[in-house]
């Protein structure tokens, strides 16, 4: 462990931000500017793809932790540019205490000046601030209009706010101006704060639906890549939750609002959790938001969103036999709501029911092509722990014969050599597998499985017997790849045959399949003895394709 010299070390930056971010950080050292210690923090910037601000957080709790405006940081990663101002600060440890008196100091001194000024001074001072900083006078407004009751021009700054159209230069918010806009829609979460703070929580409520409205309308105009605007909105959800909670408006209106919000065309833009509101709905709030959840589920039981919340709550109450019933009226044919079903069952100490319905769920897919491979491991691995090797194997035989895929046979193949039954059923497997390379099927895997599968045993010998007239070029170069030792003619001649195939395209990566095409030609002829053939094969296609000097460049890297 590398030494803690200002309550962290280089070991605590590396298993914060891990390998990679580390060593990236490393590389910005010289980028760390403006760093200034207090007390419990540290603050720089760092010049990156842009100048981002980084704050690192000292002690508490949490031990260290660091923010940055990066969108990696903002993500909630502990970032490269933390990293760099982490070790800017452990290779200036000397300097830190000297650091954090001045700091003291200078807030001291700025405490004593403020408090030393008379009225008149300092209004001078915060009407030159607000001249200077349009963003300070715009908060300052607000809470001057929210101080006097002048809910007009609240709402009407707040509307502002929120407002993208300045910001909409060619009809929507570009990603270059969507940090702006964040920031301004931020500012209208903080008055919205601001006026619960001050006894206005019923009209902050009002205000933060409405915000909330315009948001939703803004939503699919706005190039959010980074999710700024996305976390500025969650603010604007968490002011009008906190104001829910202060003012406790109607709960059946307020139902009747979140319903709305959860499944209205607007709902992308933030993530509304009607639970997140039970303290401020209480029980008649949260019986009309279960009676308009079940409503809306039948007038559209196929809707995401109608699913989702009436999932949500049922949950919530903790009734497993309604859930189970909720996910029954719509059972997806890959077995996905089956395998959700059993888990809830597990989940409830209810391991045999469980078990029941994933089976069921394995008899209902049974000629599906396709189904959720997580159920059919499921239902394998509860088989296992009961010592139920045999009907591991049944499970995974009826799907291997359902999907004829190379992964269906692994897992077959794996399932019986577990019971031990391997020999027996890998004929009827192969058989099977032959009969689907004759029908032309097998074209679907990109090739027969059937040699994939042969390969995949390690039975060589088997798929060279297989192959002609069924396998696909890929399977023929795999092929010759794990026998050059062992069939050196018939490799060599299927590595003749793809070469002069890439004689016409171009490009670098047809130059380098051609390139290594003739790497596995030339080990076939060492070990047929033959070197003095490839030399002549060699020279005569370098003749042949001359003009195309990338290509001979590439193949005197290779040695050719």
């Amino acid at each position: 462990m590398a030494r803690k010299v200002v309550g962290f070390g280089e070991d605590d930056l590396r298993a914060l931000a891990g390998t990679r971010s580390f060593e990236r950080g490393l590389g910005y050292l010289d980028a760390v500017s403006g760093l200034e210690v207090g007390e419990g923090s540290v603050t720089a910037v760092v010049q990156g793809t842009d100048v981002y601000e980084v704050e690192l957080t000292l002690g508490g709790d949490d031990g260290l932790s660091g923010w940055c405006d990066c969108p990696y940081g903002q993500e909630g990663n502990f970032c490269k540019h933390c990293v760099a101002v982490g070790l800017t600060v452990l290779r200036r440890a000397r300097t830190i205490p000297r650091q954090r008196a001045a700091a003291r100091a200078r807030a001291s001194g700025l405490e004593a000046w403020l408090t030393a000024l008379s009225r008149d001074e300092l209004l001078a001072l915060v009407r030159e601030h607000i001249a200077e900083d349009r963003g300070l006078r715009r908060r300052l407004e607000l809470r001057a209009a929210a101080a006097r009751s002048d809910l007009g021009t609240v709402r009407e700054r707040i509307l502002a706010l929120i407002d993208p159209r300045p910001f909409a230069r060619y009809g929507y918010v570009e990603y270059a101006d969507a940090p702006g806009y964040a920031q301004q829609v931020a500012e209208a979460a903080g008055a919205l704060r601001a006026l619960t703070a001050d006894g206005q929580a019923a009209q902050a409520v009002g205000l933060a639906e409405e915000a909330i409205r315009v948001l939703g309308e803004a939503c699919g105009e706005i190039d959010d890549s980074d999710g700024v605007v996305g976390q500025a909105a969650a603010a604007v959800a968490e002011a009008h939750l906190d104001a829910c909670e202060a003012a406790r408006p109607g709960p059946e209106r307020l139902a009747e609002w979140l319903v709305g919000q959860v499944l209205g065309d607007g709902s992308g833009v933030m993530d509304l959790d009607p639970l997140d509101y039970a303290e401020a709905l209480g029980p008649s709030g949260l019986a009309r938001l279960r009676k308009l959840a079940a409503e809306a589920r039948r007038r559209r039981p196929s809707g995401w969103a109608e699913r989702y919340l009436m999932e949500r709550l049922v949950k919530a109450e903790g009734d497993v036999d309604a859930l189970v019933a909720l996910h029954a009226q719509d059972l997806d044919p890959s077995g996905a709501t089956h395998l959700r079903i059993a888990e809830e069952l597990e989940s409830a100490g209810r391991a045999d029911e469980a078990l029941t319905w994933a089976e069921r769920g394995i008899r209902d897919c049974a000629a599906e092509t396709y189904i959720d491979g997580r159920l059919v491991d499921y239902v394998c691995a509860r088989y296992t722990e009961a010592g139920r090797p045999a009907d591991v194997v049944g499970v995974r035989r009826d799907r291997f014969r359902a999907e004829l895929s190379l992964a269906a046979y692994q897992q077959f193949r794996s399932g019986a050599q577990a019971a031990q039954c391997w020999g027996a059923e890998r004929a009827a497997a192969l058989a099977a597998l032959r009969e689907d390379a004759r029908r032309e099927r097998g074209g679907r895997y990109g090739g027969p499985v059937l040699i994939d599968a042969l390969l995949d045993d390690g039975d060589a010998d088997a798929a060279w017997r297989e192959a002609e007239g069924i396998a696909d070029d890929r399977q023929w170069e795999h092929l010759a790849d794990l026998s050059r030792e062992t069939h050196p003619a018939e490799a060599l001649a299927v590595y003749l045959r793809l070469a002069e195939r890439l004689k016409e395209p171009t490009g670098d990566r047809a130059y380098e399949h051609l390139a290594r095409l003739l790497v596995g030609a030339r080990d076939c002829h060492r070990v047929l003895g033959t070197q003095e053939a490839f030399t002549d094969y060699l020279a005569g296609l370098r003749a042949e394709l001359k003009r195309r000097r990338k290509l001979m460049s590439i193949l005197d890297r290779y040695g050719l």
